[in-house]
């Protein structure tokens, strides 16, 4: 037991940092982060003799993880859709601008699609490869280049959409 979990922790110490930030963003609305990685890293013990390379352990947190958030919104019988309007709040406890430009960030990201929410932030927050990416989803390079284009078109109309509405009700133009 003890051969075991020093292996586990030999392979997930190196990628804890980027494992945390895929949760952070993935998980925003929906539940804690930190109970999403208790939970993926319980199973991932579990199943560690399911890994077939150690390389692909970071990929393998994330498949649980993954398989962790569906499970959770399928026992969620009630969806809520969030709306433009919801964005309108404010984050009260964001001490600086960084955390508060995260929060906006989040937020944002939680009005995206599903598969354009994972691609932005396997991409571009978790830092993966485009080549680490495509195994992940099992799709071609450029489906995965696409998927970016599309998340990144979709983020950006939502943080312009609602940047430009609160400088009209800064301005008192509307």
């Amino acid at each position: 037991m003890k051969k075991k979990q020093d292996h586990f922790l030999k392979l997930y110490e190196p990628i804890h940092d980027r494992f945390e930030r895929f949760c952070r963003a993935r998980v925003f609305g929906n539940m804690e982060h930190k109970d999403l990685m208790n939970e993926t890293l319980l199973i991932a013990f579990q199943k560690i003799e399911t890994l077939k390379s150690e390389g692909a352990f970071l990929s393998f947190l994330i498949g649980i993880s993954v398989r962790i958030l569906a499970n959770n919104h399928r026992k969620k019988k009630e969806e809520y859709l969030p709306q433009q309007a919801d964005f309108d709040f404010v984050d009260v406890n964001a001490n600086t601008e960084k955390s508060a430009e995260l929060y906006l960030l989040y937020k944002a990201l939680a009005l995206l699609p599903e598969v354009q929410r994972e691609c932005i932030i396997l991409f571009e927050i978790s830092g993966f490869s485009i080549k680490e990416f495509m195994k992940i989803q099992s799709a071609s390079e450029s489906a995965i280049k696409q998927r970016l284009k599309r998340a990144r078109a979709r983020l950006t109309q939502i943080l312009t959409f609602n940047s430009e509405k609160r400088v009209e009700v800064k301005d008192g133009t509307r």
